[in-house]
């Protein structure tokens, strides 16, 4: 069955189709049906939103990146704290194999791949620790800081947009260094780690909290260097979203942070909540 799923993503228009769905998620027509059959079909708590009105919002897309209500993602106080950055499930999580991470069970891809072939900051987070975490439909998609950072660098990877589901992650080889992605780079207390947005089809956009007011489409320059002027955002603060639902992937160097005893794969997770700790600096460059 799951094969039957994956095989005609290979075949189907994934661009056509996904301009098609970012079209409909920025109409104002159909929006209010839209976003009921929606609420209903994914049973969206909508008592946590900011706007918990859906008949308030003048597009699907304005509904689906919807703000919550102050307070109803609490931050994790506990200081040296790694926040989990959304909302939604870990697909896989654990140590980087040399640069290698796991993608599902008995499936990897490469680091540099991911990072759209910077081989540099590949070999500097080579040997540390990623989390994959899969966004479902009924989702926030609004991605947070898991630690303080100040921005480095962004990279736009074009590529492919296919599902990002359990089925895809176990068939698609390279799933998430085939997609298209947001790499974005951050200089922290860790030093650099990077969290990475990755696209999916009927996903109708990546945006960045540092995106130029107004700016329509899909994500811009391939590459931009913020090393001079990149804003620092606290942990928890929000760095970007998701328009229709996707993966964030989160990565730190050898040594930097240890997991959260039992945070296993299938594990449901609420952003801002706690999903590993911050190790002493002089374990950098260490590994764990």
């Amino acid at each position: 069955m799951r094969r039957l799923f994956v095989l005609p993503q290979y075949l189907l228009p994934q661009r056509l189709l996904t301009s098609v769905a970012g079209a409909l998620a920025c109409g104002e027509v159909l929006a209010g049906l839209l976003i009921r059959l929606f609420i209903r079909r994914y049973r969206v708590d909508m008592s946590e939103a900011l706007d918990p009105d859906p008949s308030s919002y003048r597009n699907f897309n304005e509904f689906f990146t919807r703000e919550l209500k102050p307070g109803a993602r609490p931050l994790a106080g506990e200081a040296g704290s790694v926040l989990c950055p959304a909302d939604g499930a870990v697909s896989e999580l654990g140590a980087i194999d040399g640069e290698r991470l796991l993608q599902a069970k008995g499936r990897h891809f490469e680091l540099r791949d991911l990072l759209g072939g910077d081989g540099e900051l590949a070999r500097e987070l080579g040997g540390g620790r990623f989390v994959t975490i899969y966004l479902s439909p009924r989702d926030y998609h609004r991605v947070h800081m898991p630690l303080q950072g100040r921005l480095l660098q962004t990279r736009h990877i074009p590529g492919k947009l296919f599902s990002v589901n359990e089925a895809s992650t176990a068939l698609i080889p390279g799933l998430f260094s085939r997609n298209e992605r947001l790499v974005s780079v951050f200089e922290g207390e860790c030093g650099r780690f990077a969290v990475v947005m990755v696209g999916a089809m009927i996903v109708a956009g990546i945006r960045a909290v540092w995106d130029e007011p107004g700016r329509e489409g899909r994500l811009r320059a391939p590459e931009r260097d913020f090393s001079d002027r990149g804003p620092t955002l606290a942990a928890g603060a929000e760095m970007g979203r998701f328009e229709l639902g996707s993966t964030a992937i989160l990565l730190f160097p050898p040594g930097a942070m240890e997991f959260e005893p039992g945070l296993a794969p299938g594990d449901s997770l609420r952003m801002g909540g706690k999903i590993g700790r911050l190790l002493p600096k002089e374990y950098l460059g260490e590994g764990t």
